[in-house]
């Protein structure tokens, strides 16, 4: 019985081919994609009006260098948050609940971050190691501490994504089995749990973006240092 809770986190394969390249894809069908039309429809004006504001509130903190960022990080925001909806969704799969995958976003996008702070400002980039004014005999202990704290950085970005939706999809799947378990003999407590269930359900959905926006957020911040 365990062991079917975790199913629905492995790869979903028909005929021996895993279709995790399927979900990957899907969600980028969803996306407007732009007309020639002056007079556009109101799924585009809102997929504008949602780009623009949240490009404004991310980069304002940022200088001109910064900015070249906000067409990869605003097309991120919208991918993991389709993802992470789409999942939602019954006999479907998905793919951030996959700790591989969710490093393989947040290493790449760190990494990018630390080589340009090394590129464009190696004093600055080199000197969040060692706070100014540290005593001598501390220097060997914070540098090998921030070190650390560098490197686990995109650790902790795809650990965070992962175990949120993780504990979420588990959660469900608990109280729906329980629900559906203690239906035929205990009809009122079903009810109360059908209530939970559904009251989840929207935290969840809460969860699902406010976990996108949560991973842009810190990707942002890190390239705040670096730029």
């Amino acid at each position: 019985m365990n062991l079917s809770f975790f199913d629905q986190f492995m790869s979903p394969t028909l005929l021996g081919v895993p279709l995790i390249m399927m979900s990957l894809v899907f969600p980028l069908l969803l996306l407007p994609t732009p007309q020639k039309q002056w007079l556009s429809n109101r799924t585009n004006s809102l997929h504008l009006w949602f780009s623009s504001n949240f490009t404004k509130q991310l980069f304002t903190p940022l200088n001109i260098l910064g900015h070249k960022w906000s067409l990869l990080l605003t097309s991120l925001m919208l991918f993991l948050i389709s993802m992470n909806l789409l999942g939602l969704l019954p006999y479907t799969f998905t793919p951030t609940t996959q700790l591989s995958m969710n490093l393989g976003l947040a290493v790449p996008l760190w990494l990018a971050t630390v080589i340009m702070g090394l590129r464009n400002q190696p004093t600055a980039a080199l000197g969040h190691l060692l706070p100014e004014g540290t005593p001598a005999i501390l220097i060997p202990i914070l540098i090998t501490i921030e070190t650390i704290s560098l490197f686990i950085r995109p650790l902790a970005l795809g650990v965070r994504l992962t175990a949120n939706l993780t504990a979420g999809h588990l959660l469900i799947q608990l109280i729906s089995t329980a629900t559906i378990t203690i239906l035929p003999m205990m009809p009122s407590v079903a009810i109360l749990a059908m209530f939970t269930l559904f009251l989840l359900t929207l935290l969840e959905v809460a969860v699902a973006m406010i976990q996108a926006y949560v991973f842009v957020l810190l990707l942002s911040l890190y390239l705040q240092e670096n730029v």
